[in-house]
Order: C-alpha cells, then sequence, then structure tokens
C-alpha cells in the first residue's frame, strides 16, 4: 500500500470521528434541553393535569387581589363577597349540570330552558290547578327529569350528537314553556302570602354583615356532594372514563349507555334544582327569566378549566369559574366601568381557557 493511499485512508478516519464527535455533541444537547423541558414546563403540566381545578382558583385569587387594589376595601367588605356568591348561585348550580354533561364529551344547550320550565311548572300547578306547593315542586322536578331522560336517550341509543340533540330540546322546552305559561308572570306577592315555599332558596341567613342565602348554600352542598360522586363512586370514575375514551370504557366492562343515560337525568333534576333557586332569587315565577343561563353555564365550566373534549377537569373548577365571572362582574361595577368591559374580559379568559386546557392535554400524551 504506498504512503499516498494510507494518508487517504487516515484522514477519513479522523473526519468519522469529528463526526461521530458532532452528532454525539449535539444528542446530549438536544437531551439536556428535553431534560429541562421537562423538569420546568413539563412538569408544570404535569401539576395543572393532576390538579385541573387549580387554574381557576390561580385566577380568582389574582382576581380578588387586584380588584381589592383598583376598588379598595369595600370590594373585601362581608356584604360584598356574600353578594357575589349571591348573585352566582343560579349561575353555579346550573353549570354543575353542565359539568356533568362535558366530562362525558357532550353539551347540554337545553339547561336554561329546562331550569325555567321547571319553575314555570311549579308556579303554575300551585296556582293554576290549586295542588299543594309541595307537591307542584315535585312535579317540576318530575319535568327536569323526564327532559333529561330524552336527552339521554337519544344521544346514548340513538348515538345521536349532544349537540344537535340538545339543541332541538332547547328549542322544544322553550316553546313548551311559552305556550304552557302563555307568558303569564306569577308574582311575588301571591308567592309570599299563598306558597312561600316556592322562595324557600330566597331566604336568607346573616352572620354580622354576611348575608348567606338557602341558594347559596344549595350551590355549595351540591358542589361538593357531585365532587365526592365523581372522585370516590365507581359511577364518578366511569363518567370520566366515558368522556376520555368511550370505545374502551365499554371494553372494560362500563355500562356506557346507562351511565350516560344516568348523566343526562340527573343533569335534568340539577336543572329543576336551578328552577327552584331562581323563584327564590326572583321571587317570582317568569317564563321569560334565565335567558342567558346557558351561555352562563358553558362560560363558567370553560373558565373552570373542564375540558370541553370530556373525561378530564374537576367540578370544584366550575364553581371556582362562576365565582370568577362573579368577582369580575361586581368589581367591574364597583370600579365604575362600563358593563360591556365585563363580557370583553369574560370572551378574553374563555379564549385563554382553552388554550390552557389543550397546553396542559399535552402532558398526558
Amino acid at each position: 500500500m504506498t504512503e499516498t493511499t494510507q494518508n487517504h485512508e487516515t484522514e477519513v478516519k479522523r473526519t468519522q470521528q469529528d463526526f461521530e464527535k458532532v452528532l454525539v455533541n449535539s444528542a446530549s444537547g438536544v437531551a439536556s434541553f428535553e431534560n429541562e423541558d421537562r423538569s420546568l414546563l413539563y412538569r408544570m403540566r404535569v401539576i395543572l393535569h393532576h390538579n385541573p381545578a387549580a387554574v381557576p382558583l390561580i385566577v380568582l385569587v389574582m382576581s380578588l387581589a387586584i380588584f381589592a387594589v383598583l376598588v379598595g376595601s369595600k370590594f373585601f367588605s362581608a356584604f360584598a363577597l356574600t353578594l357575589i356568591l349571591q348573585q352566582v348561585a343560579i349561575t353555579g348550580i346550573i353549570a354543575s349540570a353542565q359539568t356533568l354533561v362535558i366530562l362525558t364529551a357532550g353539551i347540554d344547550l337545553s339547561v336554561g330552558a329546562i331550569m325555567v320550565l321547571s319553575s314555570v311548572v311549579m308556579g303554575q300547578f300551585t296556582f293554576r290547578y290549586g295542588l299543594p306547593p309541595e307537591l307542584s315542586i315535585l312535579c317540576g322536578f318530575a319535568v327536569g327529569a323526564l327532559c333529561g331522560f330524552f336527552n339521554g336517550w337519544f344521544v346514548a341509543y340513538w348515538k345521536l350528537p349532544p349537540f344537535i340533540v340538545t339543541l332541538g330540546m332547547w328549542q322544544i322546552v322553550l316553546a313548551t314553556n311559552f305556550l304552557y305559561s302563555a307568558n303569564e308572570t306569577i308574582r311575588a306577592q301571591e308567592i309570599t302570602e299563598k306558597a312561600p315555599i316556592l322562595q324557600f332558596f330566597g331566604n336568607n341567613i346573616r352572620f354580622g354583615g354576611a348575608v348567606f342565602t338557602y341558594g347559596v348554600i344549595a350551590m355549595v352542598l351540591l358542589v361538593l356532594v357531585l365532587w365526592y360522586v365523581l372522585n370516590h363512586t365507581a359511577w364518578g370514575r366511569h363518567v370520566y372514563a366515558i368522556g376520555d375514551d368511550p370505545e374502551a370504557a365499554q371494553l372494560s366492562g362500563v355500562r356506557v349507555k346507562p351511565v350516560l343515560m344516568s348523566v343526562y337525568i340527573l343533569a335534568g333534576l340539577i336543572c329543576a334544582l336551578a328552577g327552584w333557586a331562581m323563584i327564590g332569587r326572583l321571587g317570582s315565577v317568569s317564563p321569560t327569566a334565565g335567558q342567558f343561563a346557558n351561555i352562563e353555564s358553558i362560560t363558567a365550566v370553560v373558565i373552570g378549566g373542564i375540558s370541553l373534549f370530556g373525561g378530564r377537569g374537576s367540578i370544584l373548577g366550575t364553581l371556582f369559574g362562576a365565582l370568577i365571572v362573579g368577582v369580575f362582574s361586581l368589581g367591574l361595577r364597583l370600579w365604575g366601568t362600563d358593563p360591556q368591559w365585563t363580557y370583553l374580559l369574560i370572551g378574553v379568559l374563555i379564549i385563554v381557557a382553552v388554550a390552557i386546557d389543550q397546553w396542559i392535554r399535552k402532558a398526558a400524551a
């Protein structure tokens, strides 16, 4: 072998060794970057993925702090804080029903209409037919459960999209409400005289300057009960499993159709509870009340960190989401701004909440 050939082979080997060193260094650099990412952003996503109520809780605390600076000490008065609770009580209850449906990767556009129809039935059965108000209330709950039954039947057994089914149910229930009530409002004075139990959730308990209505207490108790059921019972685990992957849940032994039926029926019952609480809040029975309940419930759920793709979220986050809306509404009002700013900021929060949900979902990918 000539000297020129040997020098050429030596040069080729050196070039290969240098190239391999570059590859090793590049790989180690990528690995170190990935490790750094996993140690910071990735871990943060994992933490938030396992604690879905953390983000809305942080936003709620920050909102309170910001308005405390902007508005002053009067925002942190006992009366102002409990007023926020009173204002979001109906939204919190109706959003709890919406949460159950969205956890199954569905959506219920009829919750507001079911709430109003249930309240109208409670009032009309009492004053038009002379039934005892206690029996009329039970009839209102039966109507709510029946509407939920039809929603669940078409979604679970007919495999129709929840959006379409509940959109149709919203129109049907809304029309039924106006036709049945003939747009008649039952005044607060009549209810107070003849059926005060219909206004039960409007009664209050005072602790100094704090005023807690029974509607607020009902909302908090409902959220706590549903939190326990969703996190500590087989039914709750099945709800999450269906929202995450219904086919996998079916193969795991979950009875998907009956569970979906139960979710929509329970949502209907909760809507009826919201209807009863609404009578207490307004003092009267009005077929035109709760026109924005659908949007308000979805807003609270989305801001509360419940994934619209189903299978992830905490109902405590829904409560925090409703409270965030209440804090913004009262805070901006006390600050003296145009009420339209509330809608603008809530709209921004909705978009940001969905973006954060997408970012957090990558932790499970």
